[in-house]
């Protein structure tokens, strides 16, 4: 078993990085992160989740068809509740903090709406990551079937620091499933949950640098019997 300092430092250096160097993913380093990740836990076993990695001409063609759709002035429509309809202030609050970091870590400011959209659309390009994983699960998915697919992601996304590799998790681009469906003879039985931009982390990229605020331990664990 690798030391306790080794697995807690990969959890807690995994941030959502945006700018990646144009540097191939090799498939078998790919390969696997995945079958690794395939020890998540599941109900009985089941394991319902899928990965559909995507490189090369076709993720330029599926690049190419998601910028159209977006320019053209397609509004995105996720086919799952993707969060509450009530947050609360304190959640909220680190929700905005969060998106306007971000703009401010690419130079420019929050209210800016161009750079809002900019970075929207480079959203859809995986934000240049060279390899994007489409993950889905049956159609017939419920509240406990995200948890697995979940429990399955995590262990991708910690897998990849551990080769020194980031990624990003990305709901807003499942809002165009059908062109995902179409561009990777996705059938229409697979409910299309996010996608995961991943590739070599371009750590000069000062959006890279930006980490947000995190809730304290207080915020989210309660104690009884200690």
């Amino acid at each position: 078993m690798p030391p306790p300092d080794v697995v807690l430092s990969a959890m807690t250096s995994r941030h959502c990085k945006r700018a990646f160097l144009d540097r191939a993913v090799p498939r078998a380093l790919l390969a696997e992160v995945l079958l690794a990740a395939g020890q998540a836990p599941s109900t009985r076993n089941t394991q319902l989740w899928q990965a559909t990695a995507v490189s090369g001409g076709a993720l330029e063609a599926l690049v190419a068809a998601l910028c159209a759709a977006f320019d053209g002035g397609e509004p995105p429509h996720l086919e799952y509740p993707g969060r509450p309809p009530a947050l609360g202030e304190d959640v909220e609050r680190r929700a905005r903090d969060a998106g306007s970091g971000v703009l401010r870590a690419r130079g420019t400011a929050a209210s800016d709406a161009r750079a809002r959209r900019a970075l929207l659309r480079d959203n859809l390009r995986f934000y240049g990551a060279p390899v994007a994983l489409v993950c889905h699960l049956p159609r017939t998915a419920v509240a406990g079937t995200f948890l697995e697919m979940g429990f399955f992601l995590q262990n991708v996304m910690l897998g990849l620091v551990a080769h020194g590799l980031g990624s990003c998790p990305q709901a807003s681009v499942a809002g165009f499933a059908d062109i995902l469906r179409k561009e990777l003879a996705i059938g229409t039985d697979r409910l299309i949950v996010c996608t995961l931009a991943v590739g070599y982390p371009d750590e000069a990229a000062p959006v890279n640098r930006f980490v947000p605020q995190r809730a304290e331990l207080e915020e989210f664990t309660q104690w009884h019997g200690w």
